[in-house]
């Protein structure tokens, strides 16, 4: 089993194996809640170039193995591997089919073997790693040269209608922290690898009231996880300044979660100082 105890961002984001927790309970009721993930992660495969054709692809944080499923199908005679850091996902992933193996591993420290693979797939993954760079670097270790990797994330700006409605109640950390876009663009161009493309695009959810909202975090695993997030049950009071706070954003379809999508597609080049 991969360690995955390295120190968090001060103030940051959270602790890996909290995330891995949430993410294992998570797993019976992921797919019933995951349409941001699917069209987000539609939108990733459509980005992937025509011509890629890999022996051996890599589903990265690969969750339920929804798009290993498609990796699958759009890769029959490649192999493909699963990984993701929660153990929980895993187990239900295998019973479902499309990766050959799944593996518990941290997108930190891939315990994958250098120049293995010709695509690294990661949707909505990554946002959990405190340290991108060393991602990027261990991308850049186990693709093979030519090889491709594609990756959606969030950015600042992810769930600001949560996050400032939070804020006029207590000031309290409710929502979790993303990182900025420019250290997205800052980091990919200095990672080694050739940025074919790299775009934010909004991706907005409406929900008929908050609950609903924050009942869907909790069934996808993602809700608060943050260091300086309150503790044990929000009081009524509190919930009821958010259900009033939260009211100002309504727009005809309904209350609107607004998510900042990352789209990032990066190759390594076949000699090295391409």
């Amino acid at each position: 089993m991969t360690d995955l105890s390295l120190p968090r961002l001060p103030g940051a984001l959270p602790d890996k194996r909290q995330v891995a927790a949430s993410f294992s309970r998570a797993a019976a009721s992921y797919d019933s809640v995951a349409a941001l993930q699917r069209a987000v992660g539609a939108h990733l495969l459509a980005q992937l170039p025509a011509d890629l054709q890999p022996r051996c692809w890599i589903d990265l944080g690969s969750g339920t193995g929804h798009f290993s499923r498609h990796l699958q199908q759009r890769y029959p005679q490649g192999l493909g591997v699963a990984v993701d850091i929660a153990e929980g996902m895993l187990l239900h992933a295998r019973e479902l089919g499309g990766a050959h193996y799944h593996v518990a591993g941290d997108a930190e420290r891939l315990p994958l073997r250098d120049g293995s693979a010709g695509l690294i797939f990661s949707s909505l993954a990554v946002q959990w790693c405190a340290d991108l760079a060393a991602v990027l670097r261990e991308a850049q270790r186990v693709l093979q040269p030519g090889g491709v990797l594609a990756f959606a994330s969030l950015c600042v700006g992810t769930l600001f209608e949560l996050r400032e409605s939070w804020q006029a109640v207590d000031g309290l950390v409710h929502v979790n922290r993303f990182r900025p876009l420019a250290d997205y663009q800052r980091l990919c161009a200095d990672s080694g690898l050739q940025v074919l493309g790299l775009e934010a695009r909004p991706h907005v959810l409406h929900y008929p009231d908050v609950r609903s909202l924050t009942h869907e975090l909790k069934a996808l695993g993602a809700h608060n996880l943050n260091p300086g997030r309150p503790a044990g049950l929000t009081g009524r009071a509190r919930m009821q300044g958010l259900l009033q706070a939260y009211e100002r954003f309504r727009q005809p379809q309904g209350l609107p979660a607004t998510y900042q999508v990352v789209y990032a597609v990066l190759h390594k080049p076949q000699h090295q100082g391409d």
